[in-house]
C-alpha cells in the first residue's frame, strides 16, 4: 500500500486550523478531488468554511463526513514536538488533529482515489461533507450544509463520519448512534434577607434541595438494545452574594440530559417541570437542545463497514453508542444510515496527540473496501 495517506495526513496536520479556522485544509482536499471528477461546492458561513463535494448524480450516495478544525493545543512546553509540525517517531504520527481527525480525512481521499481508479464508472455517487466548525459551537458548519442539501432534496443514503471511535485497537468499535444532549438553565427563586432573620426570607437553596435530590435519583428510562439509560447531571450551581450573613434571593443551576431513543425531548421536559411544580418552587427554566439521539441499526452500511474492518484487521467490531455528540446528529436528518468509524481515541484533545502509522494506511483500505461493498 502506498504512503499517500500518511503524506496527505502530514500536510493537513501542518495547517494551524484551530476552530473555526480551516487554514487551507479544504483547498488541499479540493485539489485532489477535482482530479478525479468531483463537483466542488465551497460554502462559507461567518468564519466557517464548509465543503460539499460529489462525484456522480444518481443514488445511492455514499458520503464521508468530517472536520478540518482542531481544538487548542494546550501548553506548548508540554508537547514533545511542535503540534503543527507533523512528527514521526516510534511508528507514530504526532500532531494536533492526528487522531481527531486529519488522518481520517486523508484516508477518505486516498480510499476514494484508489476506488475510482479501479472503478471509474462505479454505481451511485460518492460525496464528502467537510466543515471547520465541529470542535467549536457547531452552528455554521455541517448543520448549515445539511439545510442546503435538504432544501434542494439532495439526500444521502449512507454516511461514514471519520471521528476517532476505536479504544484499544483499530477496528474494535463502530459508533452506530449517539445519545441526545438536552440542557437546562434553571433559576429557583426565594427572598433575600439577613441570615439572622430567616423568617423574613426564603432560602432558595433549601427549597431546591429536595427537588434536586429527586431529579438526581429519578430513573428516566431503562435504555434499550443500543443505548444505556438516560442520565441527568448538574454541571454548575451558584447561589449567594459571597457574604456569610445574607440568605440569597435565588440559586441557579445548569444541568444536562444525555438521553437515549427510549425518551423524547418532550417527555424529559414534562417530567422535570412536574417534579419542580410538585415541590412548589418558583422558578425560570430555559431549555437548549444540542442534538437529538440517532441510531443506525444493523443493516447494509454497518454490515459493509464491519466486513471491511474484519478483512483488514481480523477484528469483529462492536457497535456502540457511547461518547458525546458528533456532526452525525445533523446528517441523520437527511440520511437513514449514519455510522462513525476512525482511529483510536486514546489521545484526542490531549497533549502529544498521535495516531499509529500503520493505522493510517489500514484506515484508508477499510474505507476503500466499504465503497467496494456499497457501490459494486
Amino acid at each position: 500500500m502506498s504512503s499517500d495517506t500518511l503524506t496527505l495526513a502530514q500536510m493537513l496536520i501542518g495547517r494551524r486550523s484551530l476552530t473555526p479556522n480551516d487554514d487551507g485544509c479544504q483547498e488541499i482536499l479540493i485539489s485532489r478531488l477535482k482530479q478525479i471528477g468531483f463537483n466542488i461546492e465551497s460554502l462559507r458561513y461567518g468564519e466557517v468554511d464548509n465543503l460539499w463535494a460529489r462525484r456522480g448524480d444518481v443514488q445511492p450516495v455514499v458520503c464521508f463526513a468530517g472536520h478540518t478544525d482542531v481544538v487548542p493545543t494546550g501548553p506548548l512546553t508540554q508537547w514533545e514536538s511542535d503540534p503543527f509540525i507533523p512528527t514521526v517517531r516510534d511508528n507514530k504520527l504526532y500532531g494536533r488533529g492526528a487522531a481527531d481527525m486529519k488522518s481520517s480525512l486523508a484516508a477518505f481521499v486516498t480510499a476514494i482515489e484508489r476506488f475510482v481508479s479501479t472503478h471509474p464508472n462505479h454505481k451511485g455517487s460518492i460525496a464528502l461533507l467537510i466543515t471547520s466548525d465541529e470542535e467549536g459551537v457547531a452552528v455554521e458548519g455541517t448543520v448549515k450544509v445539511v439545510e442546503v442539501l435538504k432544501a434542494r432534496s439532495e439526500l444521502i443514503d449512507y454516511c461514514i463520519v471519520g471521528e476517532p471511535t476505536c479504544t484499544d485497537k483499530l477496528g474494535d468499535t463502530i459508533k452506530n448512534g449517539r445519545r441526545g444532549s438536552l440542557s437546562g438553565n434553571l433559576i429557583i427563586k426565594g427572598i433575600q434577607g439577613h441570615i439572622a432573620y430567616p423568617h423574613l426570607a426564603k432560602n432558595p437553596i433549601h427549597l431546591a434541595a429536595p427537588a434536586i435530590a429527586e431529579l438526581a435519583r429519578t430513573e428516566w428510562d431503562q435504555g434499550n438494545e443500543y443505548f444505556p439509560p438516560t442520565t441527568w447531571h448538574i454541571s454548575n450551581i451558584h447561589g449567594g452574594t459571597g457574604a456569610t450573613n445574607v440568605i440569597p434571593g435565588e440559586v441557579s443551576l445548569l444541568f444536562n440530559f444525555r438521553f437515549s431513543t427510549a425518551s423524547t425531548v418532550e417527555s424529559l421536559k414534562q417530567r422535570v417541570h412536574e417534579i419542580l411544580d410538585r415541590h412548589g418552587l418558583t422558578y425560570d427554566l430555559a431549555w437548549e437542545l444540542s442534538g437529538k439521539p440517532y441510531l443506525t441499526p444493523k443493516g447494509k452500511l454497518a454490515d459493509a463497514l464491519s466486513a471491511a474492518i474484519k478483512s483488514v484487521t481480523a477484528i469483529e467490531p462492536e457497535l456502540s453508542t457511547t461518547g458525546g455528540t458528533s456532526d452525525g446528529r445533523f446528517i441523520a436528518g437527511i440520511c437513514p444510515q449514519v455510522v462513525e468509524f476512525g482511529p483510536r481515541n486514546a489521545t484526542i484533545h490531549k497533549l502529544n496527540e498521535y495516531v499509529e502509522i500503520e493505522d493510517i494506511e489500514r484506515l484508508s483500505e477499510i474505507y476503500r473496501l466499504t465503497l467496494e461493498r456499497l457501490l459494486q
